[in-house]
C-alpha cells in the first residue's frame, strides 16, 4: 500500500524536502505524503530509531530512500552541521517543513524558568534556527519554500501558555522572513493545526483526556481533523499552485477559533474526514469514545 494523495504522483520530481520532527505524528505523515509524490526526504529528529523505522516505511511503499539525521534543533552548532550533512547527501534543499516541536500540559502559575525556556526553544528558537540554515546555506542562492507548523493559537492556549506564546512568535517570524527573503525567491507560510488525531495525543497525562475527548463538541465541523488534513496544506503551499503565497497562514482547525459560547451549534456528522495515510492509526486516547 502507499500514500492516496490528492495531489498529482510527480509533483515533487527531483525536489528534496527537509521534515523537521519526521520520526512520528504529522511529521512521519508529510514525509511520507511528500515522498509518494516523488519527493527526496530529509527526515529529522532527535530518536534515530523512529526515523529509521520512518525511512524503512518510505522504502516499503515505494518512495526513494529517505535519510536521516539526528538532531537537537535547539542547539545552534548541531542545525548547522545537520543541514551542511544534508547538503552533503542530497545536493539541494527545495523546501523545508519545520514541524518539529513539544510542549506539556500546565497552568502558567506552575511553569518553571526552565520548563518555559525548554518549549519556547522547542517551539520557536528550533524553528528559527533550521529556517535560517537551510536558507542561508542553501536556498538564499537557489530560491525554495518554507512551511512552519504552529497551532490554533488564535485565542489564547490556557494550560499551554508556553507553547501558545512560542507559536505565536513563529508566525511572526513567518511573516518577517517572508519579506526579509523575497529577494531570493524563498516564500514562508505556516500551517496552524487544530485539534488533530495524532500519536502525540496519547502523551499528555490522564488528568486531561476527559477533556481532550470532549473537544470535538467545541468545533464547527464537530469531529477531530486527520493528519493527512494538515499534510495536504502543507503539500499545497510547498507546491507551485502557492507560487503567489507567501507570508500567509492556513488554518486547519474545523474553524474552532471562530465557534462562540452563546450560538449554539448542532451536532452532524456532514464533514467526512480525508485520510489518505495508509499507516495512520487512531490515538489510543480516542479509541475508547
Amino acid at each position: 500500500m502507499s500514500y492516496s494523495s490528492v495531489f498529482r504522483s510527480d509533483l515533487f520530481a527531483n525536489r528534496h524536502i527537509v521534515v523537521t520532527g519526521g520520526g512520528s505524528g504529522i511529521g512521519r505523515c508529510t514525509a511520507h505524503e511528500l515522498a509518494a509524490l516523488g519527493a527526496a526526504i530529509a527526515l529529522v529528529g532527535r530518536t534515530e530509531s523512529k526515523l529509521a523505522a520512518v525511512a524503512g516505511e518510505i522504502a516499503d511503499a515505494g518512495g526513494a530512500p529517505a535519510t536521516i539525521h539526528v538532531c537537537d534543533i535547539r542547539d545552534e552548532p548541531t542545525v548547522a552541521a545537520t543541514v551542511t550533512a544534508i547538503l552533503e547527501q542530497h545536493g539541494r534543499i527545495d523546501g523545508l517543513v519545520n514541524n518539529a516541536g513539544g510542549q506539556f500540559h500546565a497552568p502558567l502559575k506552575h511553569i518553571s524558568q526552565k520548563g518555559f525556556d525548554t518549549v519556547v526553544r522547542n517551539n520557536l528558537t528550533g524553528g528559527f534556527l533550521m529556517a535560517r540554515e537551510c536558507f542561508t546555506q542553501w536556498m538564499e542562492d537557489n530560491g525554495g519554500a518554507i512551511v512552519n507548523i504552529i497551532a490554533d493559537m488564535w485565542n489564547a492556549m490556557p494550560g499551554m501558555g508556553h507553547s501558545g506564546a512560542a507559536r505565536a512568535g513563529m508566525l511572526s517570524l513567518t511573516e518577517t522572513a517572508a519579506v526579509e527573503w523575497q529577494y531570493a525567491g524563498v516564500r514562508v507560510n505556516a500551517v496552524a493545526p487544530g485539534w488533530i488525531a495524532s500519536s502525540g495525543m496519547d502523551t499528555y497525562p490522564e488528568e486531561i483526556k476527559p477533556m481532550l475527548r470532549a473537544l470535538p463538541q467545541f468545533v464547527p465541523l464537530k469531529r477531530w481533523g486527520t493528519e493527512s488534513e494538515v499534510s495536504a496544506a502543507i503539500v499545497f503551499l510547498l507546491s507551485e499552485a502557492a507560487g503567489f503565497i507567501t507570508g500567509s497562514c492556513l488554518r486547519v482547525d474545523g474553524g474552532a477559533p471562530n465557534a462562540r459560547g452563546h450560538f449554539p451549534m448542532a451536532d452532524h456528522d456532514k464533514a467526512p474526514a480525508y485520510n489518505g495515510f495508509h499507516l495512520a492509526e487512531t490515538p489510543r486516547l480516542l479509541r475508547y469514545e
